[in-house]
Parts: C-alpha cells; sequence; structure tokens
C-alpha cells in the first residue's frame, strides 16, 4: 500500500496529459476563501480559455435555496504549489445565470475602475502589507502564547529570532516559497510587533492584479495552515489591551506620483482622501474600530491626518519620496480584513477619477 503521501505527490504528467483546477471564490462572509478542483484536459495559462462553473450559493450565504446557482467566471490563474506539475491554482468572481454581478462581487466593480481610461494612464501601482495571527487550533490563543496567559510585552518580537520570540516560522516561510512558486509577487516576509503575528507583502502590483495576487495569497495561506493545524486569523484586534492590532497597509502611487515633480500630485491625492476619510473607513474593513484607536502605530479612526516617516498617521509618506520630491504614499488605514479589491480601486477612484 503506497504511502498518503506518495499518492498526494503523484507526478500526473507521467501518465495523463489531464490537469486539476482549483477554482477560488470569495465566499458570503468577505473574508471566507471556497474552492473546488475540476479535472480539464490538458494545460492551461489563458483564464479567457477556462470554462465557466458553477456552485450552490445557498450554502456560502450568497443565493437562496429556491435559485442557488452561482457562477464563477475564471480571471486569473497561478500555478498550484500543493498538487504541483501543470495543475492551477484559479481566481474566480461570482456572477447570477443571468450574468449579474452578485452583491459580493467586489471585484467587477474594481475592473470596471481599473478600466477606466483616466486609470489606466496613470498605471497604479499597489504595495500591499498583510498582517495576519497564527492561532492554536483548540483555544484560539496566539501560537506561542501560554495557554490562559500572556507572553512579555512587546519589544522584542519584532522581526524577532528565537525559540522565546518568533513563532511559526516554518509556516510563514513554507507559504513564501508557495507564493513565489505560483507566480504571485510576494515582495517579502516579517515577524511583527506582536507575538504570533506575521506579515507579507504582494507587489508592486498593477490594478486589478494586485487583489488578485493577494487573495491567491490569503488561499495559499489558509491552505498551509490547515496542514500545520494552525488557525488564520484576519482579525485587526485579535487580543484586546496593550498589543498592536492588525493592518493591511496599502502602498499606492501614480505614474505622475512617480515623475518629476510628483510630491505636488501625492499632496493633492492626500487632501482628496482626506476628504472622504468616513467613506474609506466604511470600506477598509469590519472591526477596525478596535484596531484605529490612535494608539499601536495607528491613528484614531475619527481623525485624517498625514506626515513623513509618522507612522501614528492615517497616510505616512516616506522620507526618500519628501527627499527625491516624487514617489508613493502609504494609507495606513485599511484592516487586515480588508477587501483589497476593494481598497485598491476606491483610492484610484478617489485619487484619480473623484472631482471634489
Amino acid at each position: 500500500m503506497s504511502l498518503l503521501s506518495d499518492l498526494i505527490n503523484l507526478n500526473l504528467s507521467d501518465s495523463t496529459e489531464k490537469i486539476i483546477a482549483e477554482y477560488i471564490w470569495v465566499g458570503g462572509s468577505g473574508m471566507d476563501i471556497r474552492s473546488k478542483g475540476r479535472t480539464l484536459p490538458g494545460p492551461v495559462s489563458d483564464p479567457s480559455k477556462l470554462p465557466k462553473w458553477n456552485y450552490d450559493g445557498s450554502s456560502t450565504g450568497q443565493a437562496p435555496g429556491e435559485d442557488s446557482e452561482v457562477i464563477l467566471y475564471p480571471q486569473a490563474i497561478f500555478k498550484d504549489p500543493f498538487r504541483r506539475g501543470n495543475n492551477i491554482l484559479v481566481i474566480c468572481d461570482t456572477y447570477t445565470p443571468a450574468g449579474e454581478p452578485i452583491p459580493t462581487n467586489k471585484r467587477c466593480k474594481a475592473a470596471k475602475i481599473f478600466s477606466h481610461p483616466d486609470v489606466v494612464a496613470e498605471v497604479p501601482w499597489y504595495g500591499l502589507e498583510q498582517e495576519y495571527t497564527l492561532l492554536q487550533k483548540d483555544v484560539k490563543w496566539p501560537l506561542g502564547w501560554p495557554i490562559g496567559g500572556y507572553p512579555g510585552p512587546q519589544g522584542p518580537y519584532y522581526c524577532g529570532a528565537g525559540v522565546d520570540k518568533a513563532f511559526g516560522r516554518d509556516i510563514v516561510d513554507a507559504h513564501y516559497k508557495a507564493c513565489l512558486y505560483a507566480g504571485i509577487n510576494i515582495s517579502g516576509i516579517n515577524g511583527e510587533v506582536m507575538p504570533g503575528q506575521w506579515e507579507f507583502q504582494v507587489g508592486p502590483s498593477v490594478g486589478i492584479s494586485s487583489g488578485d495576487e493577494l487573495w491567491a495569497a490569503r488561499y495559499i495561506l489558509e491552505r498551509i495552515t490547515e496542514v500545520a493545524g494552525v488557525v488564520l486569523s484576519f482579525d485587526p484586534k485579535p487580543i484586546q489591551g496593550d498589543w498592536n492590532g492588525a493592518g493591511a497597509h496599502t502602498n499606492y502611487s501614480t505614474k505622475s506620483m512617480r515623475n518629476e515633480g510628483g510630491y505636488e500630485v501625492i499632496k493633492k491625492a492626500i487632501e482628496k482622501l482626506g476628504l472622504r476619510h468616513k467613506e474609506h473607513i466604511a470600506a477598509y474593513g469590519e472591526g477596525n474600530e478596535r484596531r484605529l484607536t490612535g494608539r499601536h502605530e495607528t491613528a484614531d479612526i475619527n481623525t485624517f491626518k498625514w506626515g513623513v516617516a509618522n507612522r501614528g498617521a492615517s497616510i505616512r509618506v516616506g522620507r526618500d519620496t519628501e527627499k527625491e520630491g516624487k514617489g508613493y504614499f502609504e494609507d495606513r488605514r485599511p484592516a487586515s480584513n480588508m477587501d483589497p479589491y476593494v481598497v485598491t480601486s476606491m483610492i484610484a477612484e478617489t485619487t484619480i477619477l473623484w472631482k471634489p
């Protein structure tokens, strides 16, 4: 009898042209990542060549039981780091049988914004910093924390090394390599301020691809933590008290910002973001008020302010950007559970398309 691992690692190309495509979509809560696999006759590299598929939306909180069919439209392909070979992961968005995007399909509206000629001309770049917390499976308490107790205060854990400072590095490194294998533009990882908390960065990516890549990276992380027997949390404030929350800082620039004189364009963009602060906060993640308290490297949720190298501001401009007179800025307001399609497209809409 073969070992289970032998069967999982079978190389299909030795015996068949067929491949497995794992169709991935966002469920009804906006943070539950769903997927199912199907067999295709051969390798595919273009999403438009993939068949549409359907699923039972009544089981994901996205359709009533009497009319439960939701249609998956393939939008982006990544190599599958779990099955390997020619097998693929497919990021999809969701529609009714009549072709209308369902309410939880945030990608469709984002794609319309990113396809606007004024936005296309500005080639918006994004760098997304995804913070997350690893929890012990049965007690839902951070990895490395004593059960029912607390570790030493924050300080030694950020970018730390050592058995008493870094918890879950094997998961983090496995995720890093799996994302690179998949073709995701993951640009780095680091241990975060709260023990058991980590961050990975995706980008720079252009337009809608930033959302596709972050969702693919989240899916891969969910799968790796599943194997490791650890719970993945995107809660923006998993532990109350004197502990850092979890955000998804969004770095952003346009062609005009990256060119000579870009600093003035940046300042005008930040001014516009300030005018729509409430609208952005409302779209930047559930429970964000627990994180944006004005403490732990955040600005208060009701206050909009920006500054150079200020991690207590809503918008941070880097020293290099100030010095060179061009570059990018960082929106520090999005929570770790934000939808990247919503956040990235909203920033582009406000700074490029919106006329106050």
